[in-house]
């Protein structure tokens, strides 16, 4: 067994057992291959059996489909290149990365840390970190490939682990996914899906799409200080001291006093970003010319093209930051060595995407079998039956959603086969759409940072083992462990709490409602 590339106190704790059992496991690729083996054999029992539920939107049957049929075998073997470029966070993974090589390799994200190292106290390094991951979920999946190697680079430059730094930058961008300060495009897809279920019990029902925001604005408020404790007093002492030693001592440079023409190139930077910013700016707000706006939604929804944006306007970022910063700190000569960076800056990403090439055929096969969607409408029509009280009804659903992100990553997608059922039913039962939309939200995000099935998790450890060589799955899941027991609990009392003393989920959205009467078609 690979040995851990640190040295923890106190060998026999749990999470150093955690990480033993983890790292025992296969690599990654061979995971995804098991569980590909064992979604073959399912969908074919499945299929024999004829397993099946009822869609309820439409009522017709959602049937269980064999992987071994002739349609699906063929379609695994005719779309195999199709499977790997569809997969969802590759393309925004490369699109990131060519601009985010081109700010690193020219010098200007070591600028900027060692410059803001000097003004920063470590004291509140954690929360800051934790903060910015949680805002940073407008960016969608672009804060994976930003955000995490910025905070490694900041921890290390600040003389700590930057194992500490890669967590607490997880854990605010996807053990907090239920959680933002500020409502963005997320809301409106979900409470999107949340709308026409909801319209089957009431057909007058209107998406308010600021309808979660007093409930998310919380969880960000209440996770901060779980995860700088959880942070300072449980992960980073238990990484022990971290000393940069070989390839990982070249990823840093102690922070000094800039040189001249470092303290000019991140000025012409900054020149740079604002003009940058401020032409995406008015892409959505200029009169009469919107191209980032979509004038036929309301409300924040009209914003949802500009979000979406965003990913292009990182690359322009980076690269015509990182561009500027070179040309004048004298790290770029030419286009060509703009050129050279990208590259570079592909390669690192090379472990990435062969495991992305069997995580991509996972999703889409689980997806061809109709499996996810029959798991999650007859998991969430055993609530049905139950005659408990509404806040531990919530709790449930709460639970369902998190072990189903066990086995399937894309919220929307769980959520878009488990609402026509779940949320008329609390409806019923007088929950509103939103107060239910934002209890699913909760137990979707618990265990996004433990589970190696989620389709950003290899990226993680590819970066932790940047800075650590031998390290494992099984050392990414003791890592991250503590931020989702922790916040599976707190997220738990919130859920329940909140739904018991029914506080409004948002701006004109409560979470109780009276029990509506059916509308007879």
């Amino acid at each position: 067994m690979t040995a851990s590339p640190f040295q923890p106190p106190g060998s026999g704790r749990w999470l150093d057992r955690v990480e033993r059992l983890g790292n025992a496991l296969p690599d990654p690729v061979f995971i995804f291959l098991a569980l590909i083996g064992a979604l073959v054999l399912a969908s074919a029992i499945a299929a024999g059996l004829g397993w099946s539920a009822l869609n309820p939107q439409t009522g017709a049957p959602m049937l269980a489909e064999s992987l071994l049929s002739e349609a699906n075998l063929g379609r695994l073997l005719v779309e195999m290149p199709q499977t790997l470029t569809g997969f969802p966070p590759l393309g925004l993974v490369l699109t990131v990365m060519l601009g985010a090589a081109v700010a690193e390799r020219s010098g200007l994200f070591s600028a900027l840390i060692g410059n803001a190292m000097r003004s920063v106290s470590r004291r509140w390094l954690t929360p800051s970190v934790f903060v910015i991951g949680v805002l940073s979920h407008h960016a969608s999946d672009a804060a994976y490939v930003v955000l995490i190697p910025l905070a490694a680079f900041l921890y290390a430059e600040a003389g700590r682990h930057p194992l500490a730094g890669i967590a607490v930058a997880y854990a605010g961008i996807s053990g907090a996914f239920a959680g933002n300060f500020v409502p963005g495009q997320f809301d409106v897809l979900m409470l999107g899906i949340t709308a026409p279920a909801a319209r089957l019990i009431d057909p007058g029902w209107v998406l308010n799409p600021l309808g979660n925001w007093w409930f998310t604005a919380a969880i960000g408020l209440v996770f901060t200080p779980i995860a700088w404790f959880v942070t300072d007093r449980i992960v980073e002492p238990r990484l022990g001291r971290w000393n940069a030693e070989g390839e990982a001592a070249a990823l840093i440079e102690t922070p000094g006093p800039l040189a001249p023409e470092q303290r000019r190139g991140l000025r012409q930077a900054g020149l740079v970003a604002l003009l940058l910013v401020g032409a995406m700016a008015a892409l959505a707000l200029w009169p009469d010319y919107t191209p980032l706006v979509d004038e036929g939604a309301a409300g924040p929804a009209r914003y949802t093209p500009f979000y979406r944006a965003l990913i292009a306007g990182f690359l322009l970022l980076f690269l015509g930051c990182g561009w500027a910063y070179g040309r004048v700190a004298g790290t770029i000569g030419s286009h060509r060595d703009v050129v050279r960076m990208m590259n570079e800056g592909m390669r690192t990403v090379a472990p990435y995407l062969v495991i992305v090439f069997f995580a991509a055929h996972f999703v889409a096969m689980f997806g061809w079998s109709n499996m996810g969607p029959i798991i999650a409408v007859k998991g969430a029509g055993v609530l049905a039956g139950l005659d408990v009280p509404v806040g531990l009804l919530l709790v449930m659903l709460l639970l369902l959603s998190a072990v189903f992100d066990l086995f399937i990553g894309s919220a929307s997608a769980k959520w878009a086969a488990m609402a026509p059922i779940v949320v008329p039913l609390m409806m019923m039962l007088g929950v509103t759409p939103d107060m239910t939309t934002a209890a699913y939200r909760m137990g979707d995000s618990i265990f996004n940072i433990v589970t190696p099935v989620a389709s950003n998790f290899p990226l993680v450890l590819v970066m932790c083992q940047r800075w650590a060589s031998g390290f494992g799955v099984g050392s990414v899941i003791a890592l991250m462990l503590p931020y989702s027991l922790c916040f599976g609990a707190i997220g738990l009392l919130l859920v329940a709490s909140w739904a018991s003393l029914g506080l409004p989920v948002g701006p004109a959205a409560p979470s109780r409602m009276a029990v509506p009467v059916v509308v007879q078609p």
